[in-house]
């Protein structure tokens, strides 16, 4: 019976009811030692009759092996892997060491096991347990936490418990308290009947309604343990107990605790090794801390296991180490860890076998425990070489698994060891990393050139890329002098050797020197190059459609990110996907593909968010405030730009600051603030980042603001930019920007209809609309009303389709201005009926995607894609993805 946990059960019981209506759902349960968490989960595994349960329990000694909690959990469904996509497949057998890795994105092995559950849930409700978290290896927790957030309309419920001052994201929270006196008195009296009442009074003040202080307690010398927290307490009670048994019992103990997985025949080989049998575990077992069913021994709570190995001699414990080593000699990464713990110095032998063990952690996709291997392994390393060595695999290993602390901590060690040049120029890249992504620009940008240092004589070509990295991260950070200067030593290394990176710097430089077309020649043959990379060539092919977007190329931008994006997506690389969907989305936006650039956005943030990404997390909302700003939403629009301008003084991400503050400006421009628009766009306007693609958009609302603000003089010099860019560009989209702002400086209509011919031309309907909007009002002053009114109607028609509502309502008023009853009928936007998420599922399913292809794009699992589809055919008036076809939702 459980005691006291009443709101508890019921919070349980709803979440479980929501679950059988289809409605999946997530919660952690956080406790101190002793406070009950595991007593709540096994009630909860009762009350879920009918129900799949899976449950799996995180073990200290195996927080260092590669998806062990994961495979504990899954391993009575993996007779369904056959059911999942094949790269999903792959990236789950390879990690559960099921078959040889492919190395796949770790993130698909997330991916896959939220379509397994699906899988298993179309056959009923699925209830995952998850005990002791807190002790999870981090693979299996960083897979169990990115299934958490995406769980949807599976019918699957999935319940953690760990230790209080875990952090698990941002899932729902149930924090278990101490039992309230009377239910106290109950579980003391169901446990302990026929105690004295001096004894259970003094139980029931010190227990302080710890479960198990009541329920040990009574059977505990209280007084020898002295004035310790509650669990050391507990724990000083237990090592007394295991002091009274026999020296097999608690031989046996130890053995159990330090192997800690249960595995029974591992626990009776080293029992063996150490001269005992069969027998010592069942004198174990009659202590009444371990509990031996099928093949496995448990403790039966985890202070008892701690009690029992911290409360071991030294000697022993190496000693226990050094059989299970033995024990396990078969499985090398675990008898590596335990060789580990036997040493007491130096060893080459044991380091070489934990590299080994790290090595083949990479290979299933487990980063974060090859680091702590490698990390461990560098420790027992005694050649200063070797150990210099391996320090800096560790470093690159955790970064490569996003566990920035342990990076950072690998690198200032591996600072210390006798590093060659190229090692110091990997450690220093490693750090570069870490500062970029947590906004340390500036500092990124030096240690990145320092790498280069280190290997300029002796590996040029590697320095290269180092200083285009460089060159990167100070565009970046609007340090222009830094860029000059990433160039000026890349021109300084041997030409034959350099030659493709020295190109990938020269044109942006030439930007910022003014030699618009030298700079925009270069970086076109720079991106006619890259057409040739293959696509598979992720991190190469990506700059090429960076450079496109820096000359305002966005078609040729656009197709190379929606190539790169639907190869993220095909094969599950979500550690790329928020870099790419953020630059695809941006291009959406300047493309005026508001409605795409919104669901791409908005799915970047949420992976971003997921898997740790705090710059693209800020990439992601800086264009999303771009979007509101465009939509007139204020309150969203302030809450996202200006919470990244809070959060980001003084050395920033340039580019990120300038959507924030561009979003500002452009709010206030559409609801009519012209001096207060005026303003923020020329702070930007004399700000750092000046020299990039979409530069003269921005440019051409400051004109706008100008104009508007009654202050046509101060558009002057941006005016003479953007001839300037046009010339250098000659493309349709520049020369139709020009001929507007040209238009709208000298307050005459002369050019307005060449710009809208060339918007069309360029495909931009919101400029193409932002052009009619000003065309028609200079008609509407010109008392040309016919004239006006057409082009007014086409501006609001595009503005409504896009959910631009302050262009809209501006359009609305030009019309009544020109003598229209009322505006036009708003026309079919089915788009507009739809979320972010329902849109991209209802696309794909309408170009004939399967629930389950349009599950592995979109990282969701099958039946939330069809939960969005059900939603979504109402309000789009279908019945069938037949009618769905028939649908434009552009």
């Amino acid at each position: 019976m459980l005691y006291g946990r009443s709101p508890e059960v019921r919070q349980i019981r709803t979440l479980l009811a929501a679950a059988e209506q289809g409605h999946s759902g997530a919660l952690v349960i956080t406790a101190d030692a002793g406070t009950g968490k595991s007593a709540l989960l096994d009630h909860t595994a009762r009350q879920a009759a009918g129900w799949r349960v899976l449950r799996c329990a995180g073990v200290e000694s195996e927080s260092e092996l590669p998806f062990a909690g994961l495979h504990l959990l899954l391993g009575a469904a993996l007779d369904r892997l056959d059911a999942l996509p094949e790269p999903q497949r792959r990236a789950l057998a390879g990690a559960l060491g099921l078959c040889v890795p492919d190395g796949a994105d770790r993130f698909l092995v997330g991916i896959a096991t939220l379509t397994l559950l699906a899988e298993l849930s179309a056959d009923g409700s699925v209830l995952c347990l998850i005990d002791d978290a807190q002790w999870l290896d981090r693979p299996s927790a960083d897979v169990l936490r990115f299934v958490a957030r995406r769980l949807g309309s599976e019918g699957v419920v999935m319940i953690v418990g760990a230790r209080s001052g875990i952090d698990l994201g941002p899932l729902p929270e149930l924090r278990l308290g101490p039992l309230d006196p009377p239910a106290a008195a109950e579980l003391l009296t169901e446990r302990w009947p026929g105690l004295a009442a001096e004894r259970r009074a003094r139980v029931l003040r010190e227990a302080a309604g710890n479960p198990l202080a009541l329920v040990e307690f009574p059977a505990m010398d209280m007084d020898s343990a002295g004035p310790l927290p509650l669990p050391q307490r507990l724990r000083s009670g237990y090592e007394r107990q295991i002091a009274e048994q026999t020296a097999e019992a608690r031989a046996a103990l130890l053995v159990v605790a330090a192997e800690e997985t249960g595995e029974l025949e591992v626990v009776l080989r080293a029992l063996a090794t150490l001269g005992f049998g069969a027998a010592a575990l069942a004198a174990a077992e009659r202590s009444g801390m371990v509990t031996v069913s099928g093949r496995s021994a448990r403790f039966r709570h985890p202070l008892q296991r701690s009690a029992a190995y911290h409360g071991a001699g030294f000697t022993d414990r190496l000693a226990v180490h050094a059989a299970l080593a033995a024990a396990l000699a078969p499985d090398l990464a675990r008898s590596a860890w335990h060789l580990a713990a036997a040493g007491t110095g130096p060893d080459e032998t044991v380091a070489a076998a934990l590299e080994s063990a790290a090595e083949r952690a990479r290979e299933r996709i487990g980063h974060a425990s090859a680091a702590a291997a490698l990390e461990r392994a560098a420790q027992l390393t005694p050649d200063p070489v070797d150990r210099a060595r391996r320090l800096t695999l560790a470093a690159e290993t955790a970064m490569e698994a996003g566990h920035t602390d342990r990076a950072l901590r690998v690198a200032e060690a591996a600072a210390h060891a006798p590093l060659d040049a190229v090692q110091r120029a990997r450690v220093l890249a490693v750090r570069a990393l870490i500062e970029f992504e947590f906004g340390s620009l500036r500092r990124a940008h030096q240690l990145t050139l320092e790498a280069a240092d280190q290997v300029a004589t002796i590996d040029p070509e590697r320095a290269a890329w180092h200083l285009v990295e460089a060159g990167r991260i100070a565009w970046n950070a609007g340090d222009i002098a830094g860029v000059h200067d990433a160039h000026d030593r890349l021109s300084a290394l041997p030409a034959d050797t350099v030659r493709t990176p020295r190109s990938a710097l020269r044109g942006g430089v030439a930007l910022l020197t003014g030699e618009l077309r030298l700079g925009i020649g270069l970086i076109r043959e720079n991106v006619a190059f890259g057409g040739t990379v293959p696509i598979e060539m992720i991190s190469l092919r990506l700059p090429f459609a960076l450079q496109s977007a820096l000359i305002g190329d966005m078609d040729r931008a656009h197709e190379n990110l929606r190539e790169l994006i639907a190869l993220v997506r095909e094969r599950g690389m979500i550690g790329w996907f928020p870099f790419v969907a953020c630059t695809l989305a941006n291009a959406e936006l300047i493309m005026g593909r508001l409605r795409d650039a919104e669901s791409t956005a908005t799915a970047a943030l949420r992976i971003a968010t997921d898997i740790g990404q705090p710059a693209r997390v800020a990439g992601a909302e800086s264009i999303l405030a771009m979007l509101a700003a465009r939509r007139g939403e204020q309150d969203r629009c302030r809450e996202l730009a200006e919470r990244n301008l809070r959060s980001a003084p003084g050395d920033v991400n340039v580019l990120d600051v300038t959507h924030c503050e561009w979003a500002l400006a452009l709010l206030d421009l559409g609801l009519g603030r012209h001096d207060r628009s005026l303003a923020r766009f020329e702070a930007l306007y004399h700000g750092p980042a000046r020299a990039r693609g979409h530069w003269i958009d921005l440019l051409a609302d400051l004109i706008e603001a100008a104009v508007r603000a009654r202050r046509p003089e101060r558009a002057d010099r941006a005016l003479a930019e953007i001839e300037d860019w046009a010339a250098a560009l000659d493309t349709p989209w520049a020369e139709g920007l020009l001929l507007r702002c040209q238009s709208l400086v000298a307050g005459n209509g002369a050019s307005f209809d060449r710009a809208l011919k060339l918007h069309a031309e360029a495909d931009r309907r919101y400029d193409h609309a932002r052009t009619a909007l000003l065309y028609g009002e200079w008609l509407r002053r010109e008392r040309r009303m016919q004239e006006a009114r057409t082009h007014l109607r086409a501006a609001l028609h595009t503005f409504e389709q896009l959910g631009a509502a302050p262009w809209a309502e501006h359009a609305r008023v030009e019309l009544r201005a020109a003598g229209a009853d009322a505006a036009p009928e708003r026309g079919d936007d089915l788009a507009a009926l739809l979320t972010p998420q329902e849109l991209q599922v209802t696309r794909l399913a309408a170009a004939g995607a399967t629930n389950k292809e349009i599950a592995a794009q979109l990282f969701l699992s099958p039946k939330t894609v069809g939960h969005h589809l059900y939603r979504a055919f109402p309000k789009l008036g279908v019945s069938n993805r037949v009618e769905l076809a028939r649908l434009s939702l552009a």
